[in-house]
C-alpha cells in the first residue's frame, strides 16, 4: 500500500516522465505547424487580415480586369480575349459619356452643400447652442438610417399632389413642382435628398475638428481684442483647413459612387436625366448581360475617379502650419 502510492505521487498524471528532484514536471515543447523564424511575427498576425484583403478586393479587380478584355456574358456565353475592343467602345459610347456627365454634375452640386452646409452645423453647435444633445443627435441622425427608408420617405415628400413641398409651396401662393419627372429639377431633387441624408457625417468630422483647436488661440486673440467674426476668420477657419479638405476629398468620392438613392428615387429618368454611370453599368452588365463590357466602363470610370482623387490631393494641406 505503501509502495503504490508513493508510486502514484511521483508520477504525473496521464503517465510520462517522473518529476525531476524538487517535484517539478518538466514543461513539454510547443508543437509548432511551421519553423522558428518561417514568418515574422508582425505578419503572422495580419495574415488573416491579408487573406480576407486577397479573397475579397485584390483577386476581384484582377479577375475584373481581366474580363473587360474579353466578351463574356452574364449567361456565361463568350469568354474570348477581344483586346481593347471594349474600351473603344467605352471611348465612343455616347450615352457613357452622357452618365459620365450626370455623375459629375451631381458631385459638383452636392459636394459644395454637404462641405457648406456641415460646417455651419458644426459652428453653430460648437458656439453653444442651447440643448447640444438635442442639436447633436437631429444633425447626425438621418446618416445613421438605410438608403430604403430615405428614398421611401423622400417620395412621400416630393408626391405631386400630396407631397409636403408642393403643399407648401400651394400655401404660398408658388406653382407646383415636378420634384423627380421634370428633367431641369430631378437631379437637384436627388441632391437635396443626399444633403438631408449624409451630412452628418460631415458634420461629426468638423465637429472633432473644433473640439480639437487649442483654446489659447482664442485667450489671444480675445486679449488682442478679436471679436466673435474676427475670431472665426483668424482663428477658427485657418485650423480647419486641412479637415476641410480632407473632407471635400472623402464627399466628392462619395458623390462620384452614387447609385442607390439615384436608382431607388428616378431609376435614372426621367428620360436618363438622372442616370449616373454606375447605373449605367449595372443596366449593361445585368440587363444588357454583357459583363465584359460593362467591366471595362467600371475601369474607364475608375480612371477618371483616379485622376480627380490625383487633382483634389494638390489642394488639400499636407502639414499644419
Amino acid at each position: 500500500m505503501t509502495a503504490t502510492s508513493t508510486t502514484n505521487a511521483t508520477t504525473p498524471p496521464g503517465g510520462g516522465a517522473p518529476p525531476e528532484p524538487g517535484g517539478v514536471v518538466p514543461r513539454r515543447s510547443p508543437i509548432r505547424l511551421l519553423p522558428p523564424g518561417f514568418l515574422p511575427p508582425g505578419l503572422l498576425f495580419a495574415l488573416p487580415f491579408l487573406l480576407l484583403f486577397a479573397a475579397f478586393l485584390v483577386w476581384p479587380l484582377v479577375q475584373g480586369l481581366w474580363m473587360s478584355f474579353t466578351d463574356i456574358a452574364l449567361t456565361g456565353r463568350g469568354g474570348d480575349f477581344v483586346g481593347t475592343a471594349n474600351y473603344a467602345e467605352a471611348l465612343s459610347d455616347a450615352e457613357m459619356w452622357r452618365t459620365v456627365g450626370h455623375t459629375l454634375l451631381f458631385t459638383l452640386i452636392s459636394t459644395v452643400p454637404l462641405v457648406v452646409v456641415a460646417l455651419v452645423m458644426a459652428l453653430l453647435v460648437y458656439t453653444g447652442l442651447p440643448g447640444q444633445w438635442v442639436w447633436r443627435l437631429a444633425f447626425f441622425a438621418p446618416y445613421l438610417l438605410p438608403v430604403g427608408v430615405v428614398a421611401l420617405l423622400w417620395l412621400w415628400l416630393y408626391q405631386p399632389d400630396l407631397g409636403l413641398w408642393n403643399q407648401l409651396l400651394t400655401a404660398l401662393g408658388l406653382d407646383r413642382v415636378d420634384w423627380l419627372s421634370d428633367q431641369s429639377v430631378a437631379l437637384w431633387s436627388i441632391a437635396l435628398t443626399t444633403l438631408w441624408w449624409t451630412v452628418g457625417f460631415n458634420f461629426l468630422l468638423f465637429l472633432a475638428a473644433l473640439q480639437a483647436v487649442p483654446d489659447h488661440l482664442y485667450e489671444a486673440a480675445a486679449i488682442d481684442g478679436a471679436g466673435a467674426w474676427r475670431r472665426l476668420w483668424s482663428v477658427t477657419l485657418p485650423q480647419l483647413r486641412r479637415i476641410t479638405g480632407v473632407v471635400t476629398v472623402l464627399q466628392v468620392l462619395a458623390s462620384l459612387k452614387v447609385f442607390d438613392q439615384v436608382y431607388l428615387l428616378t431609376k435614372g429618368g426621367p428620360n436618363g436625366a438622372t442616370r449616373p454611370v454606375l447605373e449605367y453599368m449595372y443596366d449593361v452588365g445585368f440587363t444588357g448581360y454583357r459583363l465584359g463590357y460593362a467591366s471595362a466602363i467600371s475601369y474607364v470610370f475608375f480612371a477618371i475617379v483616379i485622376a480627380v482623387s490625383v487633382a483634389q490631393l494638390a489642394f488639400v494641406p499636407r502639414k499644419e502650419s
